[in-house]
């Protein structure tokens, strides 16, 4: 069992850094475990692959992370673990311009944004979240990947699934998507990046600068700025990815730094423009630490969105 340590910079939230790759609490590819270990699943150029990642904090080595790796991509994955927990990632550089963002960027010090390389594992449910409840999507997530993904190598925890890959994906007729509360649109927009032609391509944009990524996704009908750009803030780690086109994200920015309760994306730019380089940053540090709005909503209304 190939095993990998990395000690890294103090301070590090794990649990923060790690978060937004998983799909709810119960995602079959990506769990943490009450003792604070998670569990991640992945399709890896070289195979299928399971992480096991445990944090160790001591008073005198500090934090200290450990990756054990299972399957055909083990090697792969524990290569690319230091970049799945944020190494490549550089707060530092990050400048608060807003009292609630220097507030955040204290207390959430040890936040890093996680960079996968896998564009293809963060498409597909990104996509499912378009114009739908989180929840919906959640369960839509699940109930494909226990119809459709592998079982994991090694001895992950029971329930947990490896994502398909893409010739998987096209099989998947009809009446399934259906059965998972997925629209036409959403099924068509899946298919469509992982056809034969495309997924490569797709898969490409993780080598790719934010620009280049976005307009490469944004090549397949159905595949906007906000599917894009929540993609590649996973894929590529990307600070400055900012998510538009959000029924929920503008108004809690312009909410958490002006008062103001009609927030749009032309209020968030304005608001985020000191932030240019970093805003996808700034944003998570606003939902961290910023006033907050009930966010008991559907992402988007279907008029509001014609391309995610």
């Amino acid at each position: 069992m190939p095993r990998r340590i990395w000690v890294p910079p103090e301070p590090y939230d794990l649990a923060r850094t790690l978060r937004v790759l998983r799909r709810g609490a119960g995602d079959p590819t990506c769990r943490r475990e009450p003792d604070g270990t998670w569990w991640r699943t992945c399709c890896t150029p070289h195979g299928p692959a399971t992480l096991r990642i445990i944090e160790h904090v001591g008073p005198a080595e500090g934090t200290v992370i450990a990756g054990e790796a299972w399957g055909p991509g083990a090697a792969w994955t524990l290569e690319a673990l230091p970049t799945l927990l944020g190494a490549d990632d550089d707060p530092s550089v990050f400048v608060p311009r807003h009292r609630v963002v220097a507030r955040a960027h204290r207390r959430h010090a040890g936040l890093r944004l996680p960079r996968t390389g896998l564009v293809m594992e963060s498409l597909v449910p990104t996509v499912l979240e378009q114009r739908i409840t989180t929840g919906s999507a959640h369960y839509a997530w699940r109930r494909l990947l226990a119809r459709y993904g592998e079982p994991p190598p090694g001895p992950a925890p029971h329930g947990m699934r490896v994502v398909p890959p893409p010739q998987i994906w096209r099989m998947v007729p009809s009446w399934e998507w259906h059965r998972a509360g997925v629209d036409r649109a959403r099924a068509t927009a899946i298919l469509r990046a992982c056809h034969h032609h495309h997924a490569p391509r797709l898969e490409e944009a993780a080598a790719m600068t934010l620009p280049d990524a976005t307009a490469r996704l944004q090549l397949i009908p159905g595949i906007g700025p906000w599917t894009a750009a929540e993609t590649l803030q996973r894929a590529l780690g990307a600070p400055d990815a900012l998510t538009l086109g959000d029924l929920h994200l503008p108004v809690q920015i312009g909410y958490a730094l002006t008062g103001r309760r009609d927030g749009t994306d032309e209020l968030m730019l304005q608001l985020l423009a000191p932030y240019a380089g970093q805003r996808h940053r700034a944003a998570r540090l606003i939902l961290l630490g910023g006033r907050q709005l009930d966010r008991r909503a559907h992402r988007a209304p279907h008029s509001r969105i014609a391309h995610l």
